[in-house]
């Protein structure tokens, strides 16, 4: 079978044999795969898969199931779906566990629904679970245009939260408040904690997403209201920073952030059950959306990474596989 394999950094098309799905997984032919910047840093050496877990990338699927594995009860041979992965997504044919798929909702396409599984766990994860984001709260997300700022936003949107983010342009700044923002700051013209405390009169916000790290520590905690809680989750700008410990004490702060990738499936099973309940019948009816920046062959998988890296996306790149 076709896949993606890694030449000194470059990504190649290359070939392999086809997995044969252990007692809890399924055999998934994959019509789409999510591209995501995890992906970017194993490319480069610096994100390795866990023990166990193919060395192929790509971290979320959807497409057909062909083979189940002896112990699988809820799906068959047939079934539409869309899955989280360790890896091997970047292939025409996966292995999932089967606590890990998802029904496809009906209204979504291959392409729309391999852009979900990897931003929806993390954000619920991130979001509901870690932070306890609730209704009447206000938010703060950095890189609300990227796949997991767009998919945040209409979920905190969703569950009643105020939603700010920060985008690097004017153009990304208005997607996302088509999206749900109330408030999108342009990073590159202001220094969006100053924006926070001007528009929240110096209350602050109470959730802070962070994909950036080192570089946006200071800011944050500035932004943070009495009680607030900074989730990190992705390091794209630096991994250490000085920490005046003060405003952590009187403001009672909660400095935390999580990787998914490395939880057990029955941690990840506990959020595609609750992502099921709450969010899919708001994707079935148009509530929430994916948002697809561009969608490529496998073969340009690293075009896709391009794509990502130089920052010029809106929402998710996907790569089709036929």
């Amino acid at each position: 079978m076709d896949v993606i394999d890694i030449q000194n950094h470059v990504l190649k098309l290359a070939q392999c044999d086809m997995p044969t799905p252990a007692a809890h997984q399924v055999l998934i032919k994959v019509s789409a795969a999510g591209v995501n910047y995890p992906d970017i840093m194993q490319r480069k050496g610096l994100y390795p898969a866990p023990v166990g877990a193919s060395p192929i990338l790509g971290l979320e699927i959807a497409g057909t199931v062909v083979e189940v594995g002896t112990s699988v009860t809820n799906l068959a041979v047939g079934d539409r779906v869309c899955a989280l992965v360790n890896g091997g997504g970047y292939a025409q044919y996966c292995l999932a566990s089967a606590c890990l798929c998802l029904p496809i909702p009906q209204n979504l396409t291959f392409i729309q629904a391999a852009a979900l599984p990897e931003t929806f766990f993390t954000v619920w994860s991130n979001l509901f679970n870690r932070a306890q984001l609730v209704a009447g709260e206000t938010v703060l997300i950095h890189g609300g245009s990227g796949g997991i700022g767009t998919t945040a936003i209409q979920m905190a949107k969703a569950f009643g939260a105020n939603v700010f983010v920060t985008a690097g342009s004017d153009e990304k700044c208005r997607v996302c408040k088509e999206l749900g923002a109330s408030v999108a700051i342009n990073y590159n013209q202001n220094d969006f904690s100053q924006v926070v405390l001007e528009t929240t009169q110096n209350r602050g916000v109470d959730v802070i997403l962070d994909i950036i790290g080192a570089a946006y520590f200071a800011q944050n905690i500035r932004s943070l209201a009495f009680d607030g809680r900074l989730i990190h989750i992705a390091l794209q700008q630096g991994l250490k920073t000085e920490l005046n410990l003060l405003p952590v004490m009187l403001k009672r702060l909660t400095i935390t952030g999580s990787t998914l990738r490395a939880r057990d499936d029955q941690f990840k099973a506990n959020i595609a059950a609750k992502l099921y309940k709450y969010v899919w019948p708001m994707l079935e009816d148009g509530r929430i959306k994916p948002v697809i920046h561009a969608v490529l062959p496998l073969k340009k998988a690293y075009d896709a990474h391009e794509l990502i890296e130089n920052r010029a996306h809106i929402g998710k790149i996907v790569l089709e596989i036929v």
